[in-house]
């Protein structure tokens, strides 16, 4: 299984340029006692790092196939991501999204255009019924994260954290199916072999840490876990490939630690974040956290629903 080179991802950070933003680095460590930066990817259009794979593949569609339109499955990220990516080059989209996908996300991807499709709770309902609606209406499929040109997209979050942070020794990076990590390992370690790469799951939705520990890709029975969208219940095979050969170390947290980095970054860094995004702060707030400093911890999203703010904050 080939794995995506540093030259394919600096080609895709061109790509990109002028949709993806280059996020900003915070440094947090007087807040967090150690030192400790985030890279706030809450702040792209969409309001989530997937923009950067999204557009990647879109972008390279050839024109016939771009024409007919796109078609993705997702928790609500990738969705919105593939609904700007669409309206950028001017083609209609398609999100299938799970049925208890939060109202946030669901208004986001059709506010940027594309039609909503409601299809079970798991990654594996939404993409059976994706490719049914694509054989059906003649769509490309842009997978969430189990494709290169979507790696190498996730990939140039990687080249900028090094940019921006030239001494840093540990990223932390959450894990769903696997397709931030396996692009942002990739980056990393093929620049700068001496970082650590450090991927975060829940510990209720653990699939990438089920499939390393087992030697093999396995599915898990059920996730469960208030990060909606680091619950993919299977990893990418191609992900599970990247983070096998680049990623140091997998860790996991628990709902209540998730929870209470909601919390402090709302109310101690002034940083709005859905529970999927901040389940690296909660690996690295640990009491007990060993990772080498300084660290840069990967905001991956920001799509808090208003109405669930408060129960962060009690």
């Amino acid at each position: 299984m080939s794995l995506v080179t540093l030259e394919r991802i600096r080609q895709a950070r061109d790509r990109i340029r002028g949709i993806v933003k280059q996020t900003p680095l915070i440094d947090v460590s007087d807040l967090a006692g150690r030192p400790l930066r985030l890279k706030c990817e809450s702040l792209q259009p969409g309001g989530a790092f997937k923009i950067r794979g999204a557009y990647n593949m879109v972008a390279q569609l050839p024109e016939a196939e771009r024409a007919r339109g796109v078609i993705t499955y997702s928790s609500g990220n990738h969705g919105q991501a593939v609904a700007i990516a669409a309206r950028a080059v001017g083609t209609p989209s398609v999100v299938v999204m799970p049925t208890t996908a939060p109202k946030i996300k669901v208004d986001g991807a059709r506010r940027f255009g594309a039609e909503v499709v409601f299809e079970g709770t798991t990654t594996l309902h939404r993409k059976a019924r994706a490719e049914q609606i694509a054989a059906e209406r003649g769509l490309a499929i842009i997978p969430p994260f189990d494709h290169e040109w979507i790696i190498e997209g996730q990939g140039t979050l990687g080249l900028e954290i090094l940019e921006q942070c030239v001494d840093v020794a540990t990223v932390l990076v959450p894990i769903g199916g696997g397709g931030l990590i396996s692009g942002v390992a990739a980056a990393i370690k093929q620049a700068r072999p001496d970082v650590a790469v450090i991927g975060v799951e829940p510990s209720g939705a653990a699939s990438m840490k089920n499939a390393i520990d087992a030697g093999e890709v396995r599915t898990l029975e059920a996730a469960r876990s208030i990060a909606d969208g680091l619950m993919a219940v299977r990893p990418g095979d191609l992900n599970f490939a990247h983070v096998r050969a680049f990623v140091d170390r997998l860790v996991t947290v628990e709902d209540p630690e998730i929870a209470a980095a909601v919390g402090w970054l709302i109310t101690r860094a002034k940083l709005v974040a859905e529970p999927s995004g901040a389940a690296t702060v909660a690996a690295a707030l640990r009491a007990d956290a060993d990772y080498a400093p300084p660290v840069v911890a990967v905001i991956s999203g920001g799509n808090l629903d208003p109405g669930d703010m408060p129960k962060y904050l009690s």
